[in-house]
This record gives structure tokens, sequence and C-alpha cells, in this order.
């Protein structure tokens, strides 16, 4: 019997493989990675969040449209190989976030949440909804980039993760789905600045 993922075992991956899964070689990954900038949009935005950013694949891509790019990573491993992969661009900061924990600046325009809500449980990443909406700007938009089917290691299910952590941040958005395939979803959810109704 397998058991979830830790940040222990995270950090064991890192330690062990730059890449251990082959975010930065993969080919769907690599389509994954164009639909996260696609959802965070054409033009240049100013400050930008990253919640577990792993080896930094993602990040570099996403610091060449950010203005300031917080790159944020649970483990310290996944900090080094995130810092290593933005050092090219000195606005963009790989820093230590354990989730749910307050991230390094009060305001963001673009929070980037990719890989990492299934590995959370379902209190904490109630947790993270409601700091993530606290901390995003009127009309501020959070990209979702998540499996649609479950793996092994995995604490909640991967169906439906998309909704049910828009939910648990209390507000309301309007979502557009900027890529779907059999394996996995990306979208872009916008905050309409006003509270869910119960």
């Amino acid at each position: 019997m397998t058991s979830p993922i830790d940040l222990a075992g995270f950090a064991a991956k890192f330690a062990g493989d730059d890449d251990p899964w082959r975010t930065f070689t993969a080919r769907d990954e690599a389509v994954k990675r164009t639909a996260i900038l696609h959802a965070i949009g054409d033009r240049p935005v100013g400050r930008v969040l990253e919640l577990a950013s792993g080896n930094g694949s993602n990040s570099v891509a996403i610091a060449r449209k950010a203005l300031r790019l917080d790159a944020t990573e649970g483990t310290r491993e996944g900090v080094d190989l995130t810092a290593r992969a933005v050092a090219a661009w000195p606005r963009a900061c790989a820093s230590l976030l354990v989730l749910p924990g307050r991230p390094p600046r009060a305001v963001y325009d673009v929070i980037v949440i990719a890989e990492v809500l299934y590995y959370l449980s379902a209190r904490d990443m109630a947790r993270v909804a409601r700091e993530m909406a606290a901390r995003l700007r009127p009309g501020g938009i959070i990209v979702l980039a998540h499996h649609r089917i479950d793996f092994y290691d995995f604490v909640q299910h991967a169906a439906g993760i998309h909704a049910r952590f828009l939910a648990d941040t209390g507000r309301c958005w309007t979502v557009r789905t900027a890529r779907r395939t059999g394996r996995w979803v990306v979208i872009a959810a916008r905050d309409n600045g006003v509270p869910r109704s119960r």
C-alpha cells in the first residue's frame, strides 16, 4: 500500500534528480507550460506569485512575462533548483514557502498554482484558497493547472479540484479554460470582486 507524498518525499526526489518528473524536457509538460502562459495573458504582468515551483521549470517561463516574480517552493532543494532556473532574471526571486503559509508580498496581480492542490489536505487547501483570495488584487487572475486523473501519491482526488479550490476562496470568479487534455486542465479564474453567496 502506498501513501501520499509529503515534503520530505519531494525533497528526496529533488535531492536525487534535478528533474524527477522531466518537467523541463517532456513534450506534454511544454504544452502545459504554454497553456499556463496563455492563461496569464499576452501582456507583461506586474507582480506574480507562483506556489510550489518545484525545480523552476515553469518559473523560468513565467519570469519572462512578469515584472516581478515570487517563485515559492516548500522544499529547500526545490528553492535552490528554482533559484538556479531564474538566475538570469533579476526581478525573479525563489523563496521557501510551506503551504499553507503567507507569501512574501501583500498583493499580487497573478497567482499561478500548478500541480500542488491534490497534495494538500482539504483543510489545508481551504486555508491556501482563502489566503490567495486575500492576496489577489481586485480583478486579478489565479491560474490553476492540475491533472484530471489520480496518481498514487495524491491526498485528494484530482476530479473537481479546481472547483473545490475556487469555492473555498469565498469569492466569485469568471473562469476561462486555457487548455484541457485527457490528462490535465489549465484554467484562468478572474476575481469578480464580490463575495460568493451562501
